[in-house]
């Protein structure tokens, strides 16, 4: 195997050890927050693809993203179908009762679970996860109770940035990038 090029603090990795489920908001974590709207009045958003890769790899190494949203859109939909994201909770201003019932669901407690959030309705969950994550464009208030901040802003890969993160506590890491440089041989 080749060496891989990235590397955590050994106590971020310790604490991401034995997280199964990730919690994403969408406006601010997988898009870059702006609403952009056409003539007729649709949302549309951006998202970038090394998130998506990154939710993809994370579901390889078993880890389950799943999606805890304030808002509801087809494009939304039709992007989290496409990359396979079966846990989504959609519309969902009270963000705590949809995370808890996908635990149940998945038969987990909030000691299996990450979370990343952008603003105030993500924090009920990112305070009960094992390990909380913000973007480094998040308000302040969710970067206070973050244990990992990235250097990424959201939509614009700071969702990868945690995949990476969890894929390497769980050592899956250096497996996946290795099954994936086979493509390019």
């Amino acid at each position: 195997m080749m060496p891989v090029a990235l590397n955590f603090s050994p106590e971020l990795l310790l604490q991401a050890q034995g997280i199964r489920v990730v919690f994403f908001d969408v406006d601010g974590v997988l898009t870059d927050g702006g609403l952009y709207f056409t003539e007729q009045g649709e949302t549309i958003k951006r998202f970038n693809t090394l998130d998506g890769h990154g939710l993809k790899l994370l579901q390889r190494a078993g880890i389950v993203p799943a999606v805890v949203t304030g808002r509801d859109s087809k494009p939304l939909r039709l992007r989290l179908t496409a990359l396979g994201i079966e846990h989504v909770h959609y519309g969902t201003e009270n963000k705590r009762p949809a995370a808890e019932h996908t635990l149940k669901v998945l038969g987990l407690d909030w000691s299996h679970a990450a979370a990343m959030g952008d603003d105030w309705p993500d924090l009920a969950v990112m305070q009960r996860c094992a390990l909380a994550c913000a973007p480094c464009n998040a308000h302040a208030e969710v970067k206070a109770v973050a244990h990992y901040v990235t250097r990424a802003r959201g939509g614009e890969g700071a969702a990868r940035e945690l995949c990476d993160l969890l894929m390497m506590a769980s050592g899956r890491y250096a497996s996946l990038l290795e099954e994936d440089r086979q493509w390019l041989i």
